[in-house]
């Protein structure tokens, strides 16, 4: 992977993020790209592989969660050390059934309900500036888009961060892949509707408040009830969405490739 400005196009009938991300990582594994090597920017990489910079994001921070990227503050990313752990492995499969989907979301229920506890039990005066910081961004994003999206998973991170245990915010960003694109179905399919969209934001704020004001079993309910809410919203979804659902959630046809 150089400078130059040669495309290679992953314009294909699936996910580009899983062909990115898969790319990516073939390159580290043959060696084409080093150990502690710097990877092109994220404006680089979507001009070359001809997809826009959201993808280029998530298939990064996919190659992060487990282990291949590392983050240098001020530097950017770069490959990791051969030695660093990769026991997580993204299984894209799992986006190809709601049942499936639907257990991400039961793991997430118990995991952010600790994490939520945790993280009020170890609240300080900057942890909490920071969760109010990442809500307020979370509730000015417009419903539609990626934007509110990532603004959503950046305010749960939030939290994990208020833990001082890495392991959790890790973990979390693992799971969060496979929920992004159902994730974005809902938000773009329910943006006009009022009650669903304050039944969220009160969600959130319930979760940030009893953390930030150092409440543990407040902390762990709110956020139990809010992960029981959003698989409750994902499986009882209105025929349009849940359409749009299934149809997100089918397996992409199988791509030919000459060689």
């Amino acid at each position: 992977m150089n400078g130059n400005s040669v495309v290679e196009p992953l314009q294909v009938p699936e996910r580009l993020t899983d062909k990115l991300a898969a790319l990516l990582m073939q390159r580290i594994e043959a060696g084409e790209l080093a150990p502690d090597q710097r990877l092109p920017t994220e404006q680089k990489l979507s001009e070359q592989f001809g997809v826009s910079r959201t993808v280029v994001r998530e298939a990064v921070s996919r190659l992060k969660s487990i282990g291949m990227l590392t983050s240098r503050q001020g530097a950017g990313v770069f490959v990791a050390p051969r030695h660093q752990a990769r026991a997580l492995a993204f299984d894209p499969s799992v986006l190809w059934s709601m049942e499936s989907v639907l257990q991400v979301v039961e793991v997430r229920r118990g995991l952010e309900a600790e994490v939520a506890a945790l993280a009020a039990e170890r609240i300080t005066p900057e942890k909490a500036r920071a969760i109010a910081a990442a809500l307020a961004h979370l509730e000015a994003c417009p419903p539609q888009g990626p934007d509110g999206v990532e603004a959503d998973l950046q305010f749960h991170r939030s939290i994990a961060r208020a833990t001082d245990n890495p392991h959790y915010e890790r973990l979390l960003g693992f799971l969060e892949q496979y929920q992004r694109d159902a994730m974005r179905v809902t938000r773009t399919n329910e943006a006009l509707d009022e009650t669903y969209l304050s039944q969220v934001q009160a969600e959130h704020r319930a979760i940030a408040e009893a953390v930030m004001r150092g409440d543990a079993a407040t902390a762990r309910r709110s956020a139990m009830h809010h992960m029981a809410n959003a698989a409750d919203r994902l499986e009882n979804a209105a025929p349009p969405i849940r359409r749009a659902l299934d149809a997100l959630l089918s397996p992409p046809p199988p791509t030919t490739t000459s060689e």
